[in-house]
């Protein structure tokens, strides 16, 4: 008697694998990627496009972070990683990194910080 199989699951580990073509995660200039990088296209999809790849594209007309692409494509980080690495190889999109506070040329606007705390306050 053999094992009962298993039906196949679009939504689970097979369809990552597809997507990134069996690469676990992201290799060249997407390795220092972080979930506050902000992605923007360079270009538009082209026909025969990977969909993910046209997603992402059309969502970063305007800078996207990396965290918020991923909850718009229901994609984990390492998998969002790989695919964006496609796309920076490709010259398709830019990724640009956030500016560290101890980097900006001041710190945080304490009266914005207590503007906000304040109509926070007021909710």
């Amino acid at each position: 008697m053999s094992a009962p199989r298993r039906p196949s699951d679009p939504s689970g580990l097979e369809r990552y694998y597809v997507l990134t073509g069996g690469r676990s995660g992201p290799g060249g200039s997407a390795s220092s990627l972080d979930v506050a990088t902000l992605v923007v296209s360079r270009s538009d999809p082209v026909p025969g496009m990977q969909h993910e790849h046209e997603e992402i594209i059309r969502r970063c007309r305007e800078p996207l972070s990396v965290a918020e692409l991923g909850a718009h494509l229901g994609l984990p980080f390492n998998i969002l990683a790989v695919l964006l690495s496609d796309l920076l190889d490709g010259g398709r999109v830019e990724a640009r990194d956030p500016i560290p506070a101890h980097d900006a040329d001041r710190g945080p606007d304490l009266a914005l910080l207590e503007e906000v705390l304040s109509g926070l306050e007021r909710l």
